[in-house]
């Protein structure tokens, strides 16, 4: 069976010198798309609509910092070590979802002391958009060719013919459907729970079920460490997976004993 072929340049519109790449259209498409998320429910709960473009600045620069920081520790760290300038070189690429995950909740904890709010409260409220911008950003990564899957001979593989001439895992659409799917299921329980459930119960079962999903899709992503991780029995993106899924197995019983 022919598989299907995957070509799409990553770079979107080009005006001479500059460019636009899809991976940048759609990385601020999911923060538009967060904020008039966040609108929506600031509304439905009557919170001050006017704070959330401050919120969205810490949760912007949560992402970048923490998403850039988590990638030259967790998957080549040698080679930051050896060039620490290039940390700061944003622009090349590396961004580590884990990273920007660690980032996003330490900056909502400023912004929840800052603004005096309960800070379960605003996790449980800002991870449903969470996972929107995860399928946002999976999308970007599909456009650009890149985390791809191990080679396979299943009948929906993709080749990727910037990458090379093998049928793949999509791992990408793996990762952003599952995502979509967590968002549409957060969205259902909050909407017709949202005044019986404790709070930490929806951040819980948010990292309940993304890592659990990021935890089996790396089994056919291409390893992305630059090190040997064979004495883990397990892939980095494995790895770090593991204590946000505990962390949200305890938030979601802590809830219901609460």
């Amino acid at each position: 069976m022919e598989h299907f072929v995957w070509s799409v340049d990553p770079v979107a519109i080009s005006f001479g010198s500059v460019r636009v790449f899809w991976y940048g259209m759609l990385f601020a498409g999911a923060i538009l798309a967060g904020l008039q998320y966040m609108k929506w429910v600031y509304k439905l709960e009557g919170k001050d609509v006017d704070d959330l473009e401050t919120m969205f600045l810490y949760i912007v620069i949560g992402i970048v910092v923490g998403a850039r920081v988590g990638h030259c520790l967790f998957y080549d760290p040698a080679y930051y070590f050896a060039h620490p300038m290039e940390i700061f070189a944003v622009w090349k690429g590396g961004l580590a979802s884990h990273g920007g995950g660690s980032g996003v909740i330490f900056a909502l904890y400023l912004f929840a002391k800052k603004f005096k709010l309960n800070y379960l409260w605003l996790l449980d409220r800002v991870a449903i958009p969470t996972a929107l911008f995860g399928f946002f950003v999976r999308m970007g990564n599909f456009m650009n060719s890149e985390i791809v899957g191990k080679p396979t001979d299943v009948s929906w593989a993709i080749i990727f013919s910037r990458v090379d001439n093998l049928p793949r895992h999509p791992a990408q659409l793996y990762e952003a459907f599952s995502y979509l799917a967590i968002f549409l299921l957060l969205t259902f329980i909050y909407k017709t729970k949202r005044k019986v459930l404790n709070n930490g119960f929806l951040f819980g079962l948010f990292l309940t079920l993304l890592f659990s999903a990021r935890f089996l899709i790396e089994f056919v992503k291409v390893k992305q460490a630059d090190y040997d991780t064979s004495f883990l029995m397990m892939s980095t993106g494995q790895a770090l997976s593991i204590p946000f899924l505990i962390i949200g197995i305890i938030l979601m019983a802590w809830s219901f004993k609460k």
